[in-house]
């Protein structure tokens, strides 16, 4: 990552645009939504800045800045042409570690200002790295068109119910297949679909059949290829399962790339070498994989390429049978057939 992604609260903080442009507008109404205070510092106002400030939306600080105007602030914009103010701004916020944003400067910033999709309470944030913000742009209508437009009601509804969830079940991970049940099933269609009482008498049946479910439970392992590397050759069932697993257990052919497709929290196991299976130490492997799933874990064995080219699965997979434990094999692109996806690779034709 080139920044850390923050969300930073605003409410009833006070934050500074710096220019009369139409680009001050706008982040003026963005810190405005954001429950900013904001003051303005401009030589003159026209447009829609002069709207904000005539309904006393934001407040004209004064025409000129003056580095005693950072008292109090918690973020600056600066959306002024001329670069000597610029300059200047930027050198006073960073020497008092006030946050500063000099639009379309990311090198006289501390931070940048992201694409928004507004989906509240549910927010994303797109940055490009300074690589140019139509990419973000681009992918900001992406995930906009993607993105239901009432996932909000979803957010707000869970909300309600998170207390009660985490006082009947105080497992970690029970408490993330319930949610996963709620959010990918019936409950979760009615609350999207505005239908809250029903989804609420859903909820709470479901809440008390998993309260009441005392019986003991095996996880599952899957293994999975991984393909050439390129996560983009990852099967569309392989990325779900990486994303629900709790633990990943992989070899040194599978990439970094791939890797990072697994959902954050989950457990990563490096094991096994380029070598492949050997004798004793893939029993222990197994073993291990094993005692995992009657724990109760959701276990991902990630292989390069394909799970069974090359590759001891089949054994793997005769393994976890003979212990009682769900398994289910998961196809990779072979790493003879994914080279054509490699950058500048072109066919070949035999005849």
């Amino acid at each position: 990552m080139q920044s850390f992604p923050l969300f930073m609260s605003l409410h009833g903080r006070r934050a500074l645009v710096v220019g009369g442009t139409d680009q001050a507008a706008r982040t003026a109404e963005l810190l405005l939504a954001a429950g900013a205070q904001v003051s303005l510092i401009a030589e003159t106002v026209n447009g829609d800045i002069a709207q904000l400030i005539a309904d006393a939306h934001i407040s004209w600080a004064g025409r000129t800045f003056d580095e005693d105007e950072l008292v109090g602030v918690s973020l600056v914009v600066v959306a002024a042409a001329d670069e000597v103010l610029q300059a200047r701004v930027s050198q006073c916020a960073q020497r008092r570690c006030v946050p500063v944003n000099v639009v379309d400067h990311p090198a006289l910033s501390s931070f940048v200002m992201p694409e928004i999709v507004d989906r509240g309470p549910i927010t994303i944030a797109i940055a490009s790295g300074g690589s140019g913000q139509a990419l973000a742009q681009k992918l900001r209508a992406e995930i906009e068109r993607a993105l239901p437009a009432t996932i909000g009601r979803l957010a707000r509804f869970s909300e309600i119910f998170r207390d009660q969830v985490s006082r009947t079940l105080r497992e970690p991970r029970a408490r993330r297949l319930f949610w996963d049940r709620v959010f990918d099933g019936p409950v979760g269609d009615l609350a999207l679909a505005g239908d809250e009482i029903s989804a609420r008498r859903e909820l709470i049946r479901l809440l008390d059949s998993t309260r009441n479910d005392s019986a003991p439970t095996h996880g599952m392992v899957h293994l999975v290829g991984a393909g050439p590397g390129d996560p983009e050759l990852l099967t569309l069932k392989a990325h779900r399962l990486l994303q629900r697993a709790d633990v990943v257990v992989y070899d040194r052919l599978v990439s970094a790339e791939v890797l990072a497709v697994a959902r954050p929290d989950a457990e990563r196991l490096p094991v096994g070498d380029r070598r492949g299976c050997s004798g004793v130490s893939e029993k222990e492997i197994n073993a291990r994989i094993v005692a995992l799933a009657r724990a109760g874990m959701s276990v991902v064995r990630l292989k390069g390429g394909d799970a069974f080219a090359f590759s001891c699965g089949g054994e793997e997979l005769e393994a976890f049978a003979d212990a009682g434990i769900p398994v289910e094999a998961v196809a990779g692109v072979a790493v003879a057939r994914g080279w054509t996806a490699a950058p500048g690779s072109r066919p070949r034709y035999l005849g």
